[in-house]
């Protein structure tokens, strides 16, 4: 699928991966909407920064874990832009849950918003897709989901459950919409940690640096435009964390 003249939808695109993630397929002429829950001015600026690559973009707030906003979220991107050709589910929460003081609200929390808000984003964007007779939906998921770490248990389950359902949706969306999914590993690091814990990060990965935002939205690019006989592919981005 060529992106020039496409819509997508890159949810959580106002920052960090996501908006690097926007700002990618805005440059290969896409118009692109974004969702955004506490990040207003963020998603403005990214938009803004979009618009001026000379494509249509837009900003849109919503909880992806509840329907109701996801429906909207689908449909507004519909009318506004005109289509729906491709969905990145990037939007996630990411805390830190050590074991002994974890919460039924922190599970919830990392369930509703990294898995369910996933499936109710795919579902709504594939009634339209398969009108369409085509469609791409990307996964952002996590090394984590297939290596599990200490201290972040619903976390890790949850990009579990997304590379789960990634391949299940590629069952039952096919043959008109692939679905793929990306599991990064060190590209962003959490603001707390600092240069002893990045340290130690680098020494445990096997590419001896860290990645980039840039690294995600060349992966997501590919499942775009680099081959349509590709679905329920689980690619990670991790510089080789996986190996070693």
């Amino acid at each position: 699928m060529k992106l020039e003249g496409m819509t997508a939808l890159v949810t959580g695109g106002a920052k960090r991966v996501g908006r690097a993630i926007a700002l990618t397929l805005a440059r290969q002429h896409a118009q692109v909407a974004i969702s955004y829950q506490a990040s207003r001015k963020e998603a403005e600026k990214t938009v803004s920064e979009m618009e001026v690559l000379g494509v249509k973009a837009l900003a849109i707030a919503a909880n992806i874990a509840k329907a109701n906003d996801v429906d909207h979220l689908i449909k507004t991107v519909n009318k506004t832009l005109g289509s729906l050709d491709i969905l990145i589910n990037n939007a996630a929460i990411y805390e830190e849950t050590p074991f002994d003081k974890l919460t039924e609200e922190q599970w919830d929390r990392h369930l509703e918003a990294n898995l369910k808000g996933t499936f109710l984003c795919a579902r709504a964007a594939s009634e339209i897709m398969r009108k369409k007779g085509r469609g791409k939906i990307i996964n952002i998921a996590d090394w984590s989901g297939m290596r599990p770490y200490k201290n972040y248990l619903p976390y890790c389950v949850s990009k579990a459950g997304v590379i789960a359902l990634t391949k299940a949706l590629a069952i039952e969306l096919a043959p008109a919409i692939q679905v793929n999914c990306v599991c990064p590993g060190p590209v962003l690091l959490p603001e707390a940690y600092g240069e002893r814990e990045r340290k130690a990060i680098i020494a445990e990965t096997p590419l001896a640096r860290l990645g980039s935002p840039e690294d995600i939205s060349s992966a997501v690019l590919f499942f775009i435009q680099g081959s349509d006989f590709i679905t329920g592919a689980i690619l990670p981005v991790d510089g080789g964390r996986l190996i070693a």
